[in-house]
């Protein structure tokens, strides 16, 4: 999670010179080839196959261990400083035992798993705190169906760091940030590895995070340069921690020791179209249909609208970069924004992100401040949207009609799975509605009256497993039948989205004249007495087009934002603040 006002400072002040990295190559040439789809299905069958969506949801929900993912989280933080630049010889401390070590623990639920898991290490040069050379370690399970060769990665960074980023001295436990990322992912490896799934799942713990989200740039550039089809990446960064810090990046936690164990943020870039929030929309759709119904604790899947916390990044970002749909799972609350400066005394990135402390004296850790049962509750998330990834159909495409108060949707679908799930949204960045069609390619839906409303599909197997959404379509104010192209204007400005809204929203125009000339044109933003907040140029192409306006957190109010094109105001309209 670098502070990206803080990236060429640090850089400085570490002597840090990095260049892209080169030589990048797995070391175990099986796994490579696994992820490229070849390879024979046979030789990696379970002995019982289980691949049934209720099976997995409830068995792999059933088996998650707080007694496995502790002693993980305690094994990890007894590395005591994961930073990139460490000891690499050691076999007690620094990152390469911790690589060592994670290596070793995916081999052994490869052994519980029939050998079903192909680990390896994803090496590469790139000179990061005076050491050139780097691995990730990532396990790949097979997947059943080697003429599908997508794969899913589920990630979490498993270096660390105090002030300095490449102070490889100080005590950089990094329970919170991010031991408890890289335990999440080391027991979904142990538990999701009994199942059997479509698509290739792998498993992976990066480096390099800290300095710059490094190694999850190598494992994009090198899926990218090797031809590796990737349908969807779950990033987990700060997952685990339940209490908040006087500072935290916006938007998250209201004030110092605020609690919260149930709610989880679902980061990722992009509004309309963006296949980015379509995945944080399937796995809020699939929670709540597929897991929700068993848990004990219900927890609050929260959309939010920026990629990321404000002027922080993940290891999300560099496969989205490349193309790759992918998201950040983050917790609700955070111990601190790392900004490390004159009075800052929360735990993210110091050497007080431990584990938890001992508060009767008897040498045992009894209270943590990575909440463990909140963990678990978090890697259920991850399991069941990944796993009905990993086995649900193909997204189909579709085209839509107005006609009076409704929308006729017809499926474009070669397979003829003939059930489908179609998403709307309005306002949000979340779904208004789901509508479900039955044994039927065409059908109409009556979305909410009012303004433009974005329409996406999916399709529905056997199983009723869910296809990850197409494309949005978007569709003008729902209403009674119009003359064609009467009073039509080339441009619209529409509603942000989400209205209200966290930290960030959307501002859209769309454009339904190719070729539209302007010289220039910008969205100006005042709040209710006038005055002017901000000026974001804006493009004008043919479209929807789109800027993220980030007003900070802890605000709140309405704000009048219009779009000038030539120096003249087209449209205005009011949007709230409410968090």
């Amino acid at each position: 999670m670098k502070k990206y006002f803080l990236f060429l400072f640090l850089f400085s002040l570490c002597s840090l010179v990095a260049f892209s990295q080169t030589n990048i190559l797995s070391t175990n040439i099986t796994a490579e080839q696994i992820m490229l789809g070849n390879y024979s299905p046979t030789n990696y069958k379970a002995t019982n196959v289980i691949i049934h969506p209720d099976s997995i949801v409830s068995g792999v929900y059933n088996n998650l261990n707080q007694d496995s993912v502790r002693s993980y989280l305690e094994r990890i933080v007894s590395f005591q400083n994961r930073n990139t630049g460490s000891d690499t010889l050691s076999s007690v401390k620094g990152i390469g035992a911790a690589r060592r070590w994670a290596f070793k623990k995916f081999q052994e639920f490869s052994a519980a798993s029939e050998n079903r898991l192909v680990t390896s290490y994803l090496q590469f040069d790139r000179l990061i705190c005076n050491i050139n050379q780097h691995r990730n370690i990532f396990t790949v399970l097979p997947g059943m169906d080697s003429t599908d060769n997508s794969i899913i990665i589920i990630e979490a960074h498993l270096d660390s760091r105090c002030q300095g980023s490449c102070d490889t001295a100080c005590l950089a436990e990094g329970a919170e940030d991010n031991a408890s990322g890289s335990a999440l992912v080391l027991e979904l490896a142990r538990v999701m590895s009994k199942y059997s799934y479509d698509h290739t799942i792998v498993f992976m713990l990066t480096i390099g995070e800290e300095q710059g989200l490094y190694g999850a740039d190598a494992f994009s550039d090198y899926v990218q340069q090797k031809g590796i089809n990737v349908k969807a990446v779950f990033n987990n960064d700060v997952i685990g921690g339940i209490i908040c810090g006087q500072t935290s990046s916006a938007p998250s936690c209201p004030g110092l020791n605020h609690i919260d164990s149930t709610q989880v943020r679902l980061f990722s870039s992009g509004s309309f179209n963006s296949k980015n929030k379509s995945l944080c929309r399937f796995i809020k759709l699939e929670y709540q249909e597929e897991l929700l119904p068993l848990v004990q604790v219900p927890m609050l899947l929260t959309l939010m609208s920026a990629e990321d916390r404000t002027g922080r990044g993940g290891d999300h970002i560099p496969f989205r970069q490349k193309g790759y749909t992918a998201m950040r799972f983050c917790s609700a609350n955070e111990h601190g924004d790392a900004s490390n400066g004159p009075g800052y005394t929360d735990r993210q990135h110091t050497d007080d992100d431990i584990l938890g402390v001992d508060t009767n004296n008897d040498n045992i850790i009894d209270s943590l401040f990575v909440n463990i049962k909140y963990l678990l509750r978090n890697a259920a998330i991850n399991a069941t949207a990944s796993a009905m990834a990993a086995i649900g159909p193909e997204t189909p495409t579709f085209s839509g009609v107005k006609y009076n108060k409704g929308i006729i949707v017809t499926i474009n679908d070669p397979l003829n799975y003939m059930n489908y799930r179609v998403g709307v949204r309005t306002t949000m960045i979340d779904f208004d509605t789901v509508y479900t069609f039955t044994n039927t390619q065409v059908d109409t839906i009556y979305p909410p009256n009012g303004g433009t409303v974005f329409i996406t599909v999916a399709s529905v197997d056997s199983n009723g497993v869910e296809s990850l959404f197409s494309d949005e379509t978007n569709f003008a104010a729902v209403g009674e039948v119009e003359l064609v192209n009467e009073g039509k204007k080339p441009i619209e400005l529409l509603q942000n989205r989400p209205n209200p809204f966290d930290e960030a929203t959307y501002i859209s125009v769309k454009v339904d004249e190719h070729n539209y000339r302007y010289n220039s044109a910008f969205i100006e933003i005042r709040d209710i007495q006038g005055k002017l907040v901000e000026k974001i140029d804006i493009p004008l192409n043919y479209g929807v087009n789109e800027v993220l306006y980030t007003h900070g957190y802890n605000q709140i109010g309405s704000y009048l934002y219009s779009l000038v094109i030539d120096g003249k105001p087209v449209s205005s309209k009011w949007m709230v603040f409410a968090n």
